[in-house]
C-alpha cells in the first residue's frame, strides 16, 4: 500500500494511493497515518477496506508529511561507504545516531527555507524506516516485524552548524523544513529488498546523487536492532538512514552550496519523487 496524507498544512487527511493512480480518502477507516495505525493490526484494517469505494481527493491538492505526529526523528550518519570516502571520514564501526527535530518534517513538495546565518547548505537523499510496532532490545533477526514501511526523506543540512559551530551534528540538521519525508508511506510488503534500491537526487535539473541502497554499510534491519538497544522505537518513529556520494559538500573542486531560487528533484524506486523550491528565511 502507499499511504499519503492530503491538504493543507494542520489539515491533512489520511489517504491511499489506488491502483488505477488515484487518491482515496480515508478518513473514517482511520484517524491518520501514524502511531496506531502503523501497528499491523492498523495496517490490516487498511487492507481489508474496499479502496474502489471510498471518495477520490483531487490530485492538485497538497501533499503533506506521509507520518503524522512523529514521536522521533533518528538520523544514521556516514551510512553508505561511497559517501564516507567523498568526505574523507572512516567507515563508522558502529552505526553513527544523532537526531533531527520533529519541527523540521514537511511535505514532500514544500518549500525549503535557507535558515538565517546559514553559509553551507546541502542535500542529502535517503531511505527512511518507519517505524509499524514498538522495538525494543530487537534481535537483527527480527527486527523486519517492527517496520511499517519506507518513504523518501531529504536530509537537508547546514554543513557549517553541523560541523563548525562545536557540539553534535543535530544543530545543523534540524531547521524548519530541513526534513521533507514522502510523497507515500510504502508498506514493507511492496518493497522487496530495501537492500536494492537505486536513489538520485539533482538541483535545478543537474543530477549530483546518483546511487543505490546497495552500498549501505548498515542495512534496515541492522539500524533497526541497533537503535532499539539505546532508546525504544515506536509506531510512527521515523530514521533516516544515509545517504550516497554526490552531496554538496563533497563536490570537487569546490564545494556546491544551496541558494535561493534552486530546485531539487529527488526520489527513490518504488517510493516516489520530491519537488522543492529552496527560498531565503523571511521573518
Amino acid at each position: 500500500m502507499k499511504l499519503l496524507r492530503v491538504g493543507a498544512k494542520g489539515a491533512e487527511k489520511p489517504a491511499i494511493l489506488a491502483q488505477d493512480g488515484s487518491i482515496r480518502d480515508l478518513t473514517g477507516v482511520v484517524a491518520d497515518i501514524g502511531g496506531a495505525t502503523l501497528l499491523p493490526e492498523g495496517l490490516e484494517i487498511i487492507a481489508g477496506t474496499d479502496i474502489a469505494s471510498l471518495p477520490t481527493l483531487s490530485a492538485d491538492e497538497r501533499i503533506g508529511p506521509c507520518v503524522a505526529n512523529v514521536g522521533k526523528f533518528i538520523c544514521i550518519g556516514l551510512n553508505y561507504a561511497d559517501h564516507a570516502a567523498e568526505t574523507g571520514a572512516p567507515i563508522p564501526e558502529e552505526p553513527i545516531i544523532f537526531m533531527k527535530a520533529t519541527s523540521a518534517i514537511v511535505g514532500p513538495n514544500d518549500d525549503v527555507i535557507i535558515p538565517k546565518n546559514a553559509i553551507k547548505p546541502d542535500w542529502e537523499v535517503e531511505l527512511a524506516i518507519v517505524i509499524g510496532k514498538e522495538a525494543r532490545y530487537v534481535e537483527e533477526a527480527d527486527a523486519m516485524d517492527h517496520v511499517a514501511g519506507y518513504c523518501v526523506c531529504n536530509d537537508v543540512s547546514e554543513r557549517h552548524f553541523q560541523t563548525e559551530r562545536g557540539g553534535t551534528w543535530d544543530k545543523g540538521k534540524g531547521a524548519d523544513t530541513f526534513g521533507p519525508i514522502g510523497p507515500w508511506l510504502v508498506t514493507k510488503d511492496e518493497v522487496a529488498d530495501p537492500q536494492n534500491l537505486k536513489m538520485w537526487l539533482e538541483v535545478d535539473g543537474k543530477r549530483y546523487q546518483d546511487g543505490s541502497t546497495k552500498t549501505m554499510i548498515f542495512g534496515v534491519a541492522k539500524v533497526v536492532s541497533y537503535v532499539s538497544q539505546f532508546m525504544s522505537l515506536q509506531p510512527g518513529d521515523i530514521i533516516t538512514t544515509g545517504t550516497p556520494p554526490g552531496v554538496g559538500m563533497g563536490i570537487k573542486p569546490e564545494p556546491v552550496w544551496l541558494q535561493p531560487g534552486n530546485v531539487m528533484r529527488l526520489g527513490i524506486e518504488g517510493l516516489g519523487e520530491q519537488t522543492q523550491n529552496v527560498k531565503a528565511y523571511s521573518a
